[in-house]
């Protein structure tokens, strides 16, 4: 029997090459590559319905994977994954837990600095903007441009009323009022650099009526409440200096109320933020997101 020519078998690989190529570029046309987003969930906290951050994280990611704006989403939770391969090829990552000394990142500074020098998105909900200063507030001023530092911030529980800015994180957002342990006077960076505000509002006096103290008052955000009618951020958007990586980031304050999540404008501006640093494109009215059900909002609390 005659054998095939090497010239046959050049032929018959570079149809299959071609084929291949095709193929995968058909199954790549059909399904483009979604943006890969890693909750990581603090553990248990306050009593029900405050600090929720499995429920809540898990509600985040189920509205943000059903809005078919293209996400894939996991959820971690009791803190920092032991495995952190999980955050192998993440867009996003957003930290919802305790903070301070017992910040789900205090242990893992460096890093959280490599995954913002890689320039993938981070963002931190409520207790987790706190770190205490020194190297770990210098590593939140370079990952997410601001953070809560004690004897300078504050933690009260107040009705904020948010007009909202022209930014894609403000898409499908209308101006609200809504009652929340909302932070104020963070440490952001020097001239704000790289830092737009999201949620700002001027708090009222009696948001100071505790005395001072690490969380509840101090002389400077007395006097730029009380005397300088200093307007405060609760939310901001960062993009970060090349210098330092680049990326996006952000920092929301709210979230101590569990059923604030069911506020369509609260849900959906934090939805946007996500959406923003995970490099996906805002849709003019925001993040698709129906309002959860009571249901829903009962699911997987602590």
């Amino acid at each position: 029997m005659r054998k095939p020519k090497p010239l046959f078998f050049a032929a018959l690989a570079g149809l299959a090459s071609t084929f291949l190529f095709f193929a995968t570029a058909a199954q790549e046309q059909e399904e483009p590559r979604k943006s890969k987003v890693v909750f990581i969930a603090g553990k248990a906290s306050h009593g029900r319905g405050a600090h929720e951050h499995r429920a809540g994280s898990m509600l985040l990611a189920d509205h943000l994977t059903k809005s078919g704006a293209g996400f894939e989403t996991t959820v971690v939770t009791n803190g920092w994954p032991e495995d952190e391969s999980i955050l192998d090829g993440a867009d996003a990552i957003v930290i919802y837990a305790d903070g301070g000394g017992g910040h789900p990142a205090m242990k893992h500074l460096q890093k959280l600095r490599e995954l913002a020098e890689k320039g993938i998105g981070i963002g931190c909900i409520h207790y987790a903007v706190e770190v205490p200063e020194g190297e770990a507030g210098k590593t939140f001023l370079d990952s997410i441009g601001g953070y809560f530092e004690a004897n300078w911030s504050v933690n009260p529980h107040w009705d904020a009323s948010f007009k909202m800015p022209d930014h894609p994180i403000a898409n499908g957002v209308g101006d609200y009022t809504i009652r929340d342990e909302w932070y104020y006077h963070m440490r952001f960076r020097k001239e704000m650099e790289g830092i737009t505000p999201i949620l700002t509002a001027l708090p009222p006096a009696e948001t100071l009526s505790r005395p001072d103290g690490a969380h509840s008052g101090n002389p400077a955000v007395r006097k730029a409440i009380l005397e300088d009618k200093q307007p405060q951020h609760m939310m901001w958007s960062f993009e970060r200096p090349e210098n330092i990586g680049g990326g996006r980031a952000f920092g929301f304050t709210g979230g101590h109320f569990h059923k604030n999540w069911q506020n369509d404008d609260q849900r959906r501006v934090v939805l946007n933020a996500i959406a923003w640093i995970s490099g996906v494109a805002v849709p003019e009215k925001g993040i698709p997101s129906t309002t959860p059900s009571d249901a829903e909002m009962e699911a997987n609390q602590d």
